[in-house]
């Protein structure tokens, strides 16, 4: 059986705060503007912790390979989002078994119905199948409970068919949420991911700027972000995570660091 959610101390500060503002009002109505403008304050604070995508104040947030993962065994993690494409996908896992590599990948459910085929090859080939929501909405660190809820849950049913396991990592769209999303998750047994060091592939064309960011002072236990989904394309044509990925892969090589799948942090239900 689940522990019972326990809210992260920031926001039990904000419970507390709104239930002795509205103390306060009760005793004092005549001191609304300072009571609002506290609680303004809270809401900034919030929204700030929230739309940090490494925060932890708003929930545990996973930055690095969890504790466990021991400096001599140099492992790290590559991860990708927005998947699967069947175009880029498959590529993407033939460079990583030529390099002898494994990852995670954090799909989208209403790609994962699509592409069902591609969904069960990476969790053939050895990788995780992890959950980036079902839709990848912009808006998703706006949304209530209810509507995170659906998106978690229904990419959760659609990666379970395809890769014949239901995720317990889960990664939120660009690393933004809200505060509901920790107990959302909590409900849902999945563990929320960001990553130690992005390329900016989703955005970036140049090969070369993507594969300085994610290997810039790279240590093992590092967390490393690509995109497989909705890649773009440099001048040449190829997606660009293909041409960023033998660079990366080079480059653990050489310095004598391996890539596998994030294993499950301390306390996730098995």
């Amino acid at each position: 059986m689940p522990e019972p959610y326990r809210p992260p101390p920031l926001l039990l500060g904000s419970l507390a705060l709104h239930a002795a503002a509205a103390v306060a009002l009760a005793a004092a109505p005549r001191h609304w503007r300072a009571v609002a403008g506290l609680c303004f304050a809270d809401h900034v604070t919030l929204a700030a912790a929230s739309l940090w995508p490494r925060g932890q104040w708003v929930g545990p947030n996973l930055l690095r390979l969890p504790a466990g993962s021991p400096e001599e065994s140099r492992e790290i993690a590559l991860t990708f989002d927005d998947g699967p494409d069947p175009q880029v996908t498959p590529r993407v896992l033939d460079l990583l078994d030529a390099a002898g590599m494994r990852a995670t990948f954090f799909v989208i459910g209403r790609r994962a119905r699509a592409h069902p085929d591609v969904v069960a090859e990476i969790a053939r080939r050895g990788h995780r199948v992890e959950n980036h929501t079902d839709t990848h909405p912009h808006l998703f660190a706006c949304y209530p409970a209810g509507l995170l809820r659906r998106e978690i849950e229904r990419a959760q049913e659609s990666v379970a068919a395809a890769a014949g396991r239901r995720p317990r990592l889960f990664r939120a769209p660009a690393g933004l949420r809200n505060p509901l999303l920790d107990w959302v998750l909590h409900n849902s047994g999945l563990r929320l991911v960001a990553w130690t060091r992005r390329g900016f592939d989703a955005i970036e064309k140049s090969p070369a700027a993507i594969a300085r960011r994610l290997l810039g002072g790279l240590a093992p236990g590092d967390i490393l972000l690509l995109h497989d989904g909705r890649a773009t394309d440099p001048p040449a044509g190829n997606p660009v995570v293909l041409e960023v990925l033998p660079r990366v892969l080079d480059a653990l090589a050489a310095q004598g660091l391996r890539s596998v799948p994030i294993p499950d942090p301390p306390g996730t239900a098995p």
